[in-house]
């Protein structure tokens, strides 16, 4: 079969961006079998210059650094274009705009997910600027799904093992119990799942292995991928 290929922009962590490649990959090799793997352009960008746009708070310079890579991927030939991060999908609209080709969402397959599973209430686990700015929030809510975030000190926290320990490659014990008690803490206030809203976060925490059912944004988003690749269409495709 002739699949389609797929553009990733990474690099955002690197960390994060290997695993997108690795389940990318496997799930082609499980869907045709064989030695099959996917078509994929990866254009990985230097996350320390995203960072200090993101600490500067330039999300229009970044926005136009992300459009620029998603035109490169187009040329070279990408039929679909994925941001491999959550945070920068603050932007996604903008870097949509910018090609002809879409742009999967991972926030729509995230929603499609906990839909599926009758999840309505679910925790954010992501950085800061994830859970403090809004747009993931209000692209949830537009398929019925009201987020749940962790209080100030569990924001910071989380922000904290992402950028400082996960984003550089260092998986601590200490953090994975301090992030499964947040969840916890979110489980008695009545969350009924979590989401795993930064790409690193698969890293520390096992979806299947939580005090709420969990839902790896990563995994989700690189399921989306291969699925249009193959033919498929995906939430943010049909939208």
């Amino acid at each position: 079969m002739e699949m389609r290929k797929i553009g990733l922009i990474g690099g955002m962590s690197f960390e994060s961006s290997a695993v997108y490649y690795r389940m990318v990959n496997e799930a082609v090799r499980e869907r045709l079998g064989a030695l099959h793997s996917a078509e994929v352009l990866l254009h990985s960008v230097d996350f320390q210059k995203i960072v200090d746009l993101q600490k500067a708070g330039r999300w229009e310079d970044a926005a136009e650094r992300l459009s620029e890579v998603a035109r490169g991927l187009k040329a070279g030939g990408a039929q679909c274009v994925l941001i491999c991060t959550n945070t920068m999908h603050l932007i996604a609209d903008q870097v949509q705009a910018s090609v002809d080709v879409p742009l999967i969402n991972i926030i729509d397959e995230t929603a499609a997910r906990l839909k599926a599973a009758g999840s309505c209430r679910p925790l954010l686990l992501a950085t800061r600027y994830t859970m403090e700015h809004g747009f993931y929030a209000e692209r949830m809510k537009r398929h019925g799904i009201d987020l749940m975030v962790p209080d100030a000190d569990g924001r910071t926290l989380t922000h904290n093992v992402i950028f400082d320990e996960l984003c550089a490659g260092k998986v601590l014990e200490p953090s994975r119990t301090a992030l499964i008690a947040l969840i916890e803490k979110a489980k008695a206030e009545g969350a009924d799942a979590v989401i795993l809203g930064c790409t690193e976060i698969c890293l520390i925490l096992d979806p299947a292995n939580l005090p709420l059912p969990g839902f790896d944004s990563t995994a989700i988003h690189a399921d989306a991928a291969v699925e249009f690749a193959l033919g498929g269409e995906t939430v943010s495709c049909a939208a």
